[in-house]
């Protein structure tokens, strides 16, 4: 596996060019998210469709592909999945937080590849992505947890300037993710199957 400074550089050397874009991806999906906080269930009805187009959009980055503003709302085509995902996803993590802050933690590295595996899988359901997703990240949590601690100067940065230096990290950390899930892809192709 490629170090995380190496999956780091490879995301910024993705970005160039199309800081922009992603900027504005980030922006237009906070935005929506927000909106429809004003409707108790907005989140959660919109949430999966929209971490699936999301993470898609870095995902096509990372492969070298064509990625569009409008790849956000590509999670649409697969709503019922994408909304089991998110439900199921969430429910999963609240119960084991419920135990103890770190087992709720250690839970959400274990998940985090499950909408990346839905996107390339779609033929699968929310539980198949969890549990291919727990099985690919059985001893790469703590390599993605040093991954996220990376990026603490980044974050303070981002506090010091008023939150405006988070329209740069979300995508930096989103297209970092999108690296590390290819390359541990990569690594593991039995666990794809």
């Amino acid at each position: 596996m490629k170090e995380n400074r190496e999956i780091r550089a490879l995301a910024r050397s993705q970005l160039h060019g199309r800081w922009l874009a992603a900027v504005g991806m980030f922006i237009i999906f906070g935005v929506i998210l927000s909106v429809s906080s004003f409707i108790v269930i907005g989140p959660l009805v919109l949430g999966g469709p929209l971490l699936l187009g999301f993470y898609g959009y870095y995902i096509k980055m990372a492969r070298g592909e064509t990625a569009k503003l409008e790849n956000l709302f590509d999670g649409f085509k697969m709503f019922g999945s994408s909304f089991l995902l998110y439900l199921v996803e969430t429910i999963f993590i609240c119960l084991w937080t419920l135990l103890f802050i770190i087992p709720g933690i250690v839970k959400c590295f274990s998940y985090s590849m499950a909408f990346f595996i839905l996107r390339d899988n779609p033929e699968i359901g929310a539980l198949e992505a969890i549990t291919r997703s727990r099985k690919m990240m059985n001893g790469y949590k703590g390599k993605l947890f040093g991954l996220s601690l990376s990026f603490i100067g980044w974050w303070l940065l981002s506090i010091l300037t008023l939150g405006i230096g988070l329209l740069w990290l979300g995508p930096y950390i989103s297209a970092s993710l999108a690296n590390f899930y290819e390359d541990l892809k990569q690594n593991q192709p039995s666990v794809q199957q």
